[in-house]
């Protein structure tokens, strides 16, 4: 079962750092938002491949919103 990224605030996507296919490690950052001026980076809470992207650089996205899937 994929394990889901869901966005604890809103705010924009400042950078992607990954895309469907790659493979990740625990602890690497997936992505920047930008919240109120600041960098907001979130990280794999574990080993896998991204299976599903659902958002895009310059997207602005609201709190609890699915961002990537992990399998």
């Amino acid at each position: 079962m994929a394990t889901q990224i869901k966005l604890e605030t809103g705010g924009s996507m400042w950078k992607m750092l990954v895309r469907q296919g790659d493979d990740v490690t625990a602890g690497q950052e997936l992505f920047i938002m930008e919240v109120m001026k600041m960098e907001v980076p979130y990280e794999a809470p574990a080993d896998g491949k991204i299976v599903a992207v659902h958002i895009a650089e310059g997207d602005v996205v609201e709190e609890g919103q699915l961002a990537l899937e992990i399998d």
